[in-house]
C-alpha cells in the first residue's frame, strides 16, 4: 500500500483504491488514482468496453430560489432559460473580458433550483464568484460535501448501469438526468461524460459512493468494466477535443477563442462578456485553439513552443499520445491566419522541431 499523503484531501473511496494498488497522485489538492494498472489499457476499455471513475474531487453548488435563473443568465454565455428539468448545459461563468473563470456544468432541478458542477480546483473561486454576484431572491451554497461522484464511461455503460439502477437509465437522452433512489438514498443519475463516449456520471451521498463503485464493478465484470484512473480520463478527453481548465481555457481566453462559441448564445439578452463577444462575433478573434498531430516522432508535451512557418506563435496545451488513434495529438493557439486545416506546424521537442499538421477536431469521435 501507498504511504498516507499528508495535507491531501481524500475522497470515500480512498481506501478502496490503496486496497486496490492504484497509484495515487496529488491532484488539485485531493489524493486521486491516476491509474490502477496501464493508462493505455484503461483508456481502451473505455473506448471498446466501459471504465468507471472517480470523481468525487469535483464541486457542487446549488443555486436556488426566485433570482436563480437570472443570476445563472446574467454570469453565463449560454441560455439557461431553454433548460427543461431534468435537463442539463455545458456553459462557463464569464468575467466581463469574456474570459473563463470556469467551465461547468448546470443542472436543471427544479423551476427555480439548480445544480452546477464545477472543476475541482475552482470550486472555492466559483463560490465566492456566484456569491459576490448573487442579490435579494437567491441562495447560493457549497454543496460539494454532500456529493461523492463517479463517472460511467464507455458503449457499455448503460446496460451495465441498467442492471444496478434499473432499466430506465438506458431511456435517458444525452444531456438529461434522472433522480432516483440508489443504496437507500437519493441520486442524480447524468448521461453526460467526459471522455467522447455514452456514459454516465453519478451523484450521490458520500457514504454510498463506495458500495455503488463495489456494486457496478461486480455488474459490469462480465461486460469488461475496468477502474479507471486520472491519467486515461486525460487522454480520452483530448481524443474528444474537450478543453480542460488550467491548460486549454483559463481567464485570458474566451469561448471563440477556445473554439466553443457553441455556448455562446447572444440572442438571449446582456450578460457578462456579451458586449467582447459580440465584437469576437463580427470581427473575428486574433487567435484560436487548433488541434494538431505530429507526422514525425515525439510526443507534444504542455508547455513546448509551437512554431508554424518557422516562427514560435505558442505553446502546446494539451498534449499526448493517443491510444485509440495511435498518433500524438496536441491543441495550442495559433495566430487566426494560421489557423487551418492542414497548415504545418512544428513542436519544438528537446530542442528539435518535429513536424505535424493541423487537423480537424475532435481527433475521435464515437460511432453513431
Amino acid at each position: 500500500m501507498q504511504p498516507e499523503a499528508a495535507g491531501l484531501r481524500k475522497t470515500p473511496l480512498n481506501e478502496t483504491f490503496r486496497k486496490a494498488g492504484a497509484r495515487l497522485v496529488d491532484f488539485a489538492g485531493w489524493e486521486m488514482p491516476v491509474q490502477f494498472g496501464s493508462v493505455i489499457e484503461e483508456h481502451l476499455a473505455v473506448r471498446t468496453r466501459a471504465g468507471l471513475f472517480d470523481v468525487s474531487h469535483m464541486g457542487e453548488i446549488l443555486v436556488d430560489g426566485p433570482a436563480a435563473m437570472p443570476l445563472l443568465q446574467r454570469l453565463t454565455p449560454n441560455d439557461v432559460a431553454k433548460l427543461s428539468v431534468g435537463q442539463a448545459q455545458y456553459t462557463a461563468l464569464l468575467t466581463p473580458r469574456a474570459t473563463f473563470v470556469d467551465d461547468i456544468l448546470i443542472y436543471r432541478r427544479a423551476e427555480d433550483r439548480f445544480l452546477l458542477c464545477v472543476n475541482a480546483s475552482n470550486t472555492t473561486k466559483d463560490f465566492r464568484y456566484l456569491r459576490e454576484h448573487a442579490g435579494e431572491g437567491v441562495r447560493v451554497e457549497d454543496a460539494s460535501a454532500e456529493y461523492a461522484q463517479l463517472a460511467l464511461q464507455g458503449p457499455r455503460a448503460a446496460a451495465i448501469l441498467s442492471r444496478v439502477a434499473g432499466p430506465e437509465v438506458e431511456e435517458i437522452p444525452g444531456y438529461h438526468f434522472i433522480e432516483k433512489s440508489l443504496r437507500g438514498s437519493q441520486a442524480i443519475l447524468s448521461r453526460t461524460g467526459y471522455t467522447g463516449e455514452d456514459g454516465f456520471e453519478i451523484y450521490l451521498a458520500p457514504k454510498e459512493a463506495a458500495g455503488l463503485w463495489s456494486d457496478l464493478m461486480i455488474a459490469g465484470q462480465e461486460a469488461g468494466l475496468a477502474p479507471c484512473g486520472l491519467g486515461a480520463r486525460d487522454t480520452l478527453r483530448l481524443e474528444a477535443r474537450m478543453p480542460l481548465y488550467g491548460n486549454d481555457i483559463d481567464e485570458t481566453v474566451t469561448p471563440f477563442e477556445a473554439g466553443v462559441g457553441f455556448m455562446v448564445h447572444l440572442e438571449k439578452g446582456e450578460f457578462l462578456g456579451a458586449e467582447v463577444l459580440r465584437r469576437q462575433k463580427a470581427e473575428g478573434v486574433a487567435r484560436k485553439l487548433v488541434g494538431f498531430e505530429l507526422t514525425g516522432r515525439g510526443i507534444p508535451r504542455h508547455g513546448y513552443p509551437l512554431k508554424v512557418r518557422g516562427n514560435e506563435v505558442g505553446q502546446v496545451t494539451s498534449g499526448t499520445f493517443a491510444p485509440y488513434l495511435k498518433k500524438s495529438i496536441g491543441l495550442g493557439y495559433v495566430p487566426a491566419e494560421a489557423a487551418r486545416v492542414g497548415e504545418d506546424i512544428e513542436v519544438v521537442i528537446r530542442g528539435g522541431a518535429v513536424p505535424g499538421r493541423i487537423v480537424k477536431t475532435p481527433f475521435y469521435k464515437r460511432p453513431s
